[in-house]
């Protein structure tokens, strides 16, 4: 053959049979779209923080932020000591340091759950009501003045018998309240505890669609997370996975799986003194979540510890440590979410992230922009490992470890660029 003649191209089937496979398969084709959406395109929040429903105020998150602040400025009050207790790297210290606090004195906050389950307590229904009610006033009041924090909402009474009523009463009373005060805020999150059955999630579905008929809402848009606190949960009767059925039950209204380290490790007999989230349970339970939850846009969060940051120095920089070991070793397991319980948390929480972040940062922009200009370098990426190189960006620029220029420059990518490596849906 002389150059510049083109092979010849030869096949031996004809249209009709990729047809007639493309009509097989259009089921499944439309099964994998419903079912594993993808990323669904909005800002993941970082953590959780828990707040009782009689102890929230509208300072709450100004206070839990400035009570974090002073926790810094009297055991580690510059970049080298909280560098030295954390064991941060000498180039990140500064960086890390003047984040966390310009973090704490802009945004403390990334997602506040109001609590009307184990940490608010049985109490009378009246006063509850109020509480209730109460929590929707302050919640819209924030934010018309612009200080709500990125993503607020209550967790109500599971769907358990003894406080089915209660729960359902609660929820209404605090979605009501928001629709009065001028509609539904975005960043509505709801949390339903204790899910055990799949048909206590259905149970939930209906419930909101009841309300969302009520108010005159579109269909859909309260969604809410399922919390993962008992065996059940996890692996049902009949040896299948739970969890997975929890999320089809929720008719693509699921938004997060929450892990309840407390509850579920006492549900398995594990002794108080060893309940934790790196305790051999909740790996198994938490890695069950995240494969279930894996692509249909559900996403998973850790749990938290119980060990307060409170006390003398030497005894808030153990639990310091603790609690930024725990969260760094989440971040590598892909649990990019976790809850606070207590202010002195705040800290090493973004410490913790800010760090995963920066000190990735250099070589995640480098491997991206080498793929995404096709140029080789000393690691051979596919279409996945650029996915995760774009989401991890994303996630560091989302909570503010990291700046759109930095990452402009070093990526030579933007924003929607970035995206698309991640393969986000457009959110909204």
């Amino acid at each position: 053959m002389g150059q510049g003649q083109q092979e010849p191209v030869v096949t031996s089937l004809g249209r009709a049979v990729g047809e007639e496979i493309g009509a097989r398969l259009a089921p499944v084709d439309e099964e994998l779209a419903r079912r594993y959406p993808g990323d669904p395109g909005t800002r993941q929040p970082v953590h959780t923080v828990y707040v009782p429903g009689d102890a929230f105020a509208a300072d709450t998150v100004r206070t839990w932020g400035d009570r974090a602040l002073a926790a810094l400025d009297e055991h580690a009050p510059d970049a080298a000591s909280f560098a030295a207790v954390l064991g941060l790297a000498d180039d990140l210290a500064e960086a890390v340091h003047a984040r966390v606090r310009a973090k704490l004195e802009r945004e403390p906050v990334e997602d506040l759950r109001i609590d009307f389950e184990d940490g608010y307590g049985p109490r009378p229904d009246a006063e509850e009501d109020r509480h209730a009610a109460r929590a929707a006033r302050l919640v819209a009041a924030a934010h018309r003045d612009g200080t709500a924090v990125p993503y607020t909402g209550i967790r109500m009474k599971c769907m358990e018998a003894a406080v089915r009523d209660r729960g359902i009463r609660t929820l209404d009373i605090y979605l009501s309240g928001l629709v009065e005060a001028g509609g539904l805020p975005e960043g509505l999150t709801l949390t339903l505890p204790k899910v055990t059955y799949p048909e206590q999630v259905t149970a939930m579905v209906r419930l909101l669609e009841a309300f969302e008929r009520a108010r005159g809402l579109e269909t859909g848009r309260i969604g809410f997370e399922i919390q993962i606190e008992t065996s059940q949960a996890v692996l049902a009767a009949d040896g299948t996975a739970t969890v997975a059925r929890m999320i089809d039950a929720a008719e693509g209204r699921a938004t997060g799986l929450h892990y309840g380290t407390f509850d579920y490790s006492a549900s398995l007999g594990v002794s108080a003194a060893h309940q934790a989230s790196d305790h051999p349970v909740a790996d198994h339970a938490k890695a069950v979540m995240q494969v279930a939850a894996a692509g249909t846009g559900v996403r998973v969060c850790d749990g938290s510890t119980n060990v307060l940051p409170v006390g003398p120095t030497e005894q808030v920089h153990a639990a310091w440590r603790l609690h930024y070991g725990l969260t760094r070793r989440a971040l590598a397991r892909a649990y990019y979410q976790g809850w606070d319980m207590h202010p002195g948390h705040l800290p090493t929480r973004y410490a913790a992230v800010f760090a995963f972040y920066r000190e990735g940062f250099a070589q995640a922009a480098a491997r991206l922009s080498r793929y995404a200009s096709r140029t080789t370098g000393d690691v051979m990426d596919e279409p996945a490992t650029a996915k995760a190189l774009g989401g991890y960006l994303l996630r560091g620029l989302d909570c503010g470890a990291l700046d759109a220029e930095e990452v402009a420059e070093a990526s030579g990518l933007t924003r929607g660029e970035l995206e698309g490596f991640a393969g986000r849906r457009k959110a909204g």
